[in-house]
């Protein structure tokens, strides 16, 4: 794949006065949820415009930045499946504005947990499918999963075939079926720009960053999906401070329960 100056999303001027608000019904570690939704609706009355609703976050007075990216908010429409990948809608903006930068540097896309592709075409399809001149590698077991009590509804036999097609006329992705780390031997790139784990389990994750890490670019984007979610993701958290402590990083916690790390 060529390397050239990439075409880049235009900056939508963010309007002086209007701030936009989204609230979405999903979210999950929710007792009640009847109740629950039911007073955040109410709360939401009582503050300022500026409100997110939607995967575990209730905030306002924020400037919603995700709302006034037009190319972001038309790769997120055309992409997002379920209420889940609705819900997420702060995260895959994340996502997106990291590869913005991660776009301009030398090196490869990687996202370790792919499922069913959304977050990668979601991240192409910001900048334009014709203008994403960088592979991007996606792996995951796709039909089963590893980790206990991971299975996603419509996760099952089949589910490659289906991502493989969503993917047509996309040929810089390149998806790559089988468990990591071994999936990585013989087809993985040298040189990585941005690097998105989303493996649900320690063990997954630092087994590919050994592999992987040392192979981003100075100022290469990782994400770590999980990494601010506590509950059965609190260990990553745990693990992966003592990881990146060992080599004097820390990472940036996000809101979003996402963690960030800028390659050195």
């Amino acid at each position: 794949m060529s390397e050239r100056t990439p075409t880049l999303p235009a900056l939508t001027p963010a309007p002086a006065t209007e701030i936009g608000s989204i609230r979405m019904a999903t979210g999950w570690g929710i007792r009640d949820p009847q109740r629950f939704w039911a007073l955040l609706a109410e709360a939401s009355k009582l503050v300022d415009p500026g409100v997110f609703i939607g995967d575990n976050m209730f905030v306002w007075m924020r400037n919603m930045s995700a709302l006034d990216d037009q190319a972001f908010m038309a790769s997120w429409k055309a992409n997002a499946t379920n209420p889940s990948d609705q819900a997420i809608l702060w995260r895959r903006h994340v996502l997106c504005t990291a590869a913005y930068h991660a776009i301009q540097l030398d090196g490869a896309f990687v996202e370790c947990g792919t499922l069913f592709g959304t977050g990668v075409k979601t991240v192409v399809d910001y900048f334009g499918q014709a203008n994403f001149d960088k592979e991007f590698w996606a792996y995951d077991t796709f039909d089963t999963n590893p980790v206990a009590g991971h299975q996603f509804d419509g996760q099952e036999q089949g589910l490659f075939e289906k991502v493989q097609a969503r993917f047509s006329g996309y040929p810089q992705v390149r998806l790559v079926k089988g468990l990591l780390p071994e999936s990585l031997n013989g087809q993985s790139p040298e040189r990585i720009a941005l690097l998105h784990l989303d493996l649900n389990d320690a063990d997954f994750e630092l087994a590919v960053l050994d592999v992987l890490f040392d192979r981003m670019v100075p100022g290469g984007m990782l994400v770590l999906d999980d990494y601010e979610w506590s509950g059965v993701y609190r260990q990553q958290k745990i693990r992966e401070d003592a990881w990146f402590e060992a080599r004097r990083y820390r990472v940036i916690p996000l809101p979003t329960g996402q963690g960030l790390v800028i390659k050195r």
